[in-house]
């Protein structure tokens, strides 16, 4: 029989050190690799990119000269610290970023951009790039600018990391030289966006996206009285955590937990339920609630929902401004993810 719980009741508590050690892919990419990716035959820049990354993992597990082989050894290729994977949602990039860091060996790191500033306020920066500079690979997924204050951040981070020899490996929507477009005054903050372009190759990744390529619409809602009698037929069922919650409690009780801990809200929930999803108008909510997607799509949790379909989650103004690309990448995971709920 599986048990309700409310994400709204819950306050996880996260140590520093608990924060330093979940740099991981998460389960859903827990075992892919580069072979496990299948590239679209009418892309050919998806066959170009795991060749690239292959290479660039080689260059990650091949160690640096010293010593005598270092003074007359063959001079290596310039190079760049890192490799940026440019593309839509959905072609696949997260996949490859994980299958580079399965197939790097020494201390590495994997996480969102969000996970890394979180990492930086719960840590300082000091010790941030202390503790990151002893790593070998550093990927970070879903590279984003939100404000200034990232900007500046993430810039001297990928300088300081990359000047201590990590190699670096990111994804992102938004070529490096355009991120922070439409968010804030970009051109303000040039010097510091063109230090992170300078950082990486990049690697443009054309392609559909595989959530949705082939696939039906998304699901129409559950009706209220139909999820009910979904969520007694889950809770007679197989053992499980099925957390149920009011969509407006969920929302409110998002606002008193650091996004840092969202991974660890939904630990060990197998289903989740919401009742009564409404549109949400404020950016503030939409943007937390951006990052509790993420996570629910990390761990691949099925979702079902009464109310409005996931893709009026977000008004129309935010789907069509600054953040857009959040939005549309959280409107095309739970969708999947509600795809996932509906035939549980």
């Amino acid at each position: 029989m599986a048990t309700i719980e409310q994400l709204s009741q819950r306050t996880p508590k996260v140590s520093v050190d608990e924060l330093l050690t979940g740099f991981y892919p998460s389960p859903r990419f827990g075992d892919v690799s580069f072979d496990s990716y299948r590239p679209d035959p009418a892309q050919p820049s998806q066959a170009a990119a795991v060749k690239a990354l292959s290479e660039f993992a080689d260059m990650v597990n091949q160690p640096e000269p010293t010593g005598l082989r270092k003074l007359f050894g063959a001079k290596k290729p310039a190079a760049r610290a890192g490799i940026y994977l440019d593309g839509g949602f959905g072609v696949g990039k997260t996949h490859l970023l994980a299958s580079l860091w399965h197939a790097t060996a020494g201390k590495k790191a994997f996480g969102t951009f969000v996970e890394y500033t979180n990492l930086v306020g719960a840590l300082s920066f000091r010790r941030a790039v202390d503790a990151l500079s002893g790593y070998a690979l550093v990927c970070i997924d879903e590279f984003e600018l939100d404000d200034p204050g990232d900007t500046v951040l993430m810039s001297r981070l990928m300088r300081e990391l990359a000047d201590a020899g990590v190699k670096l490996a990111a994804t992102s929507n938004t070529l490096p030289g355009s991120l922070g477009d439409g968010r804030f005054a970009a051109v303000d903050f040039q010097r510091e966006i063109q230090v992170l372009a300078d950082q990486f190759d990049v690697l443009r990744i054309d392609g559909e996206d595989y959530r949705h390529r082939g696939l039906p619409e998304a699901p129409v809602p559950f009706s209220e009285s139909g999820l009910h009698d979904r969520v007694r037929e889950l809770k007679a069922g197989p053992d499980g955590i099925l957390a149920e919650d009011t969509f407006s409690d969920l929302v409110k009780h998002l606002s008193g937990v650091h996004p840092s801990r969202y991974r660890q809200l939904i630990d060990g929930v197998d289903f989740i339920a919401w009742h009564q999803v409404a549109t949400i108008s404020e950016q503030a909510v939409a943007l937390r609630f951006v990052v509790l997607a993420d996570r629910i799509y990390d761990k691949d949790i099925p979702v079902l929902a009464s109310g409005v379909a996931f893709d009026q989650l977000f008004t129309e103004e935010m789907m069509t401004g600054g953040y857009m690309k959040k939005y549309h990448r959280a409107v095309s995971r739970l969708t999947a993810l509600a795809r996932q709920g509906s035939e549980v």
